[in-house]
């Protein structure tokens, strides 16, 4: 199936479901129980076929076409009885007890018996800023469920205890009643069927191919079919959240979760890596997150990254809703907390909690030792060659002091680097990359400063206008003792903002919307910019592979933009859209990129077709 023909389903979904929804959800039962009669009919079938060649092998009627029945029917059977008893891995992590975390256990006893929800079998806390519940297939499509909850550890350490409860009672919420019951079948079955897909992919066998097509016709269907109930499931989610830790509290945990994981993305993962430059063995991270994230964020990145959360929409990407959408179905307003979390909710583990950081932090350096020793190799490549411009400041050019300043940032996010873009700006007085760095290097009262450069980086006609824009507008917004606010400028650069974000829009579209491999060539970074890149390809351990082409736009000739591809084998698809999504804000390749990972489209065997080689191999 097509982008477009799965886009249609999805959103003939959408419409089934909001004009009956008992009837819609009659139709995902009866899609769902067409997959299961499917795997019960070839098992049937193949039963049935054995039952008739095997009596006659064994009187001696020894022929080519018994035999090639045999092995048909053994092959259907072995096949069906895969899908039926098909395994999903449990969660990832560290199980938790009752006896080392009774408040814990309490809460989620309280929540229970509000929503009257199923027991939850296993509690795991693992070091992803992130907290989910799910009803994995006991023993197959037929089988019973386990519910499991899993706890990011940052998590923990970034909600005060009722927001970070807000999102528990979300999770559980998942389970309540026959609706989340109904939900969390479907849920299982869409697993095994996914999981099913992925374990078939390989097999080249006559019954294999077989089913191959089945399930080429069937799974992503089934997956556009039961997208709206998906989608309902979150918004009632969030709805009993709002209902038993309040309306209010909820919406600041999910705003809130917004701001602090952009932070964690934006600077405390960058900052923390390099410390490979002075430390050739690892250091562990959760130590020094539980110390940052009890501070308030810096107002200015707040704003921003709140701005930019409520302008994604809900898509098809991802069953979670948009947040301001989210954020609309609570009745809540979109605003920044007015008071932010402070300490987090690690009490919730027990007396012992602080174990649980040391634990992650150990576990982190054994994980991360060998990435840790290889970004150790790159910090230095990168100090040698600051040390080589450094040298040489007199004669630098604009565009060495401009690398010279990322480099020494590289090295110390701290690092004073000031002097070089005003150097830098001396030498070519309106240099893009100079005038943007010289902007984040202003201190936060000088309003005045950074809106003068804004504007002389939107005259030199860069492709920096759509980030110029966005900083003006985040700057413009943000509260300032001795600013009033300035309506007419305000109004100058929103109209900016709208100019340069439908010339980024067209130039989206040409990278995202047009055919994968048209119009692409083979990268262009450098030898050290590719250092840079598979440097930062490192700290992901999900990705196995990484394919990097440049797509050429009409929009912006001159711009470098790039199509990633990545190899996440060991995730599922939630996971791999939300990782796709984060590489795309966080490497830093010199142009916009567009992150996809191998899968039904484009599949591996493409990626390796016509992405030349990989630009990294784990």
């Amino acid at each position: 199936m097509d982008q477009a023909d799965f886009v249609h389903l999805v959103r003939m979904s959408e419409h089934d479901s909001a004009d009956n929804s008992r009837r819609y959800r009659l139709g995902v039962a009866a899609f769902a129980a067409l997959g299961y009669a499917w795997v019960l009919g070839c098992l049937a079938l193949g039963a049935g076929l054995l039952a008739w060649v095997i009596p006659q092998l064994l009187y001696g009627r020894f022929r080519l076409a018994l035999v090639v029945a045999l092995v048909g029917s053994a092959g259907l059977v072995w096949v069906s009885i895969r899908a039926l008893w098909v395994r999903v891995d449990e969660p990832k992590g560290m199980e938790i007890t009752a006896l080392e975390a009774p408040e814990l256990f309490e809460a989620l006893e309280r929540m229970r018996r509000k929503i009257k929800g199923p027991p939850i079998h296993h509690v795991y806390l693992n070091d992803e800023f992130n907290a989910s519940i799910q009803q994995l297939p006991r023993y197959g499509l037929l089988g019973g469920a386990v519910n499991y909850l899993t706890i990011g550890l940052p998590l923990l350490l970034a909600l005060d205890r009722p927001r970070f409860l807000a999102v528990l009672a979300h999770e559980y919420g998942h389970l309540r009643g026959d609706h989340g019951r109904f939900a969390a079948w479907i849920y299982r079955t869409r697993l095994s069927w996914m999981r099913l897909n992925s374990s078939l992919e390989d097999d080249e066998g006559a019954v294999a191919v077989a089913t191959q097509a089945f399930m080429r016709w069937y799974f992503p269907r089934f997956v556009a079919k039961t997208f709206a109930l998906a989608r309902q499931d979150e918004y009632e989610a969030d709805r009993i959240a709002g209902k038993l830790l309040g309306r209010d509290v909820t919406a600041a945990a999910l705003i809130e979760i917004e701001v602090r994981g952009e932070w964690l993305n934006d600077n405390f993962w960058g900052g923390h890596w390099s410390e490979a430059a002075g430390n050739p063995l690892p250091v562990g991270p959760y130590r020094a997150m539980r110390k940052r994230l009890a501070e308030v964020p810096e107002a200015t990145f707040a704003n921003d990254a709140l701005r930019q959360a409520l302008k994604r929409i809900s898509n098809v990407d991802d069953t979670h809703p948009g947040l301001r959408d989210r954020l609309e179905a609570l009745d809540a307003v979109p605003t920044l907390p007015a008071e932010w979390s402070r300490g987090g909710a690690l009490a919730l583990l027990g007396s012992e909690a602080k174990r649980w950081v040391a634990h992650f932090d150990k576990q982190w350096c054994r994980d991360n030792a060998g990435e840790w020793k290889r970004h150790h190799g790159w910090l230095g490549r990168v100090r040698d060659r600051a040390q080589t411009l450094q040298a040489r400041m007199a004669q630098a050019s604009a565009a060495e002091l401009v690398e010279l300043a990322r480099l020494q940032r590289h090295l110390d996010p701290r690092a004073e680097v000031r002097g070089l873009y005003e150097t830098a700006l001396e030498r070519s007085t309106d240099h893009p990359g100079a005038l943007r760095g010289l902007v984040q290097c202003l201190p936060a009262d000088d309003r005045d400063g950074k809106m003068l450069l804004l504007h002389r980086l939107w005259e030199a006609g860069s492709s920096d206008r759509y980030w110029t824009a966005r900083t003006a507008l985040a700057e413009l917004e943000t509260p300032r003792l001795g600013y009033d606010h300035d309506a007419a400028a305000f109004k100058q650069w929103r109209k900016r903002l709208e100019r340069a974000q439908e010339s980024e829009e067209r130039a989206w579209e040409e990278l995202s919307g047009t055919s994968f491999f048209s119009q692409t060539t083979r990268h262009d970074l450098s030898p050290f910019e590719l250092e840079e890149l598979q440097a930062e390809l490192v700290r992901y351990s999900d990705v196995e592979r990484c394919w990097l082409v440049r797509k050429n736009l009409r929009e912006h000739p001159q711009r470098r933009a790039y199509l990633v591809f990545v190899d996440l084998p060991d995730m599922d698809d939630g996971s791999r859209y939300q990782l796709c999504r984060a590489l795309e804000r966080q490497l830093s390749l010199p142009g916009p990129a567009l992150v996809l990972w191998a899968g039904e489209s484009p599949t591996l065997k493409e990626i390796q077709r016509s992405a030349f080689d990989p630009v990294f191999t784990r």
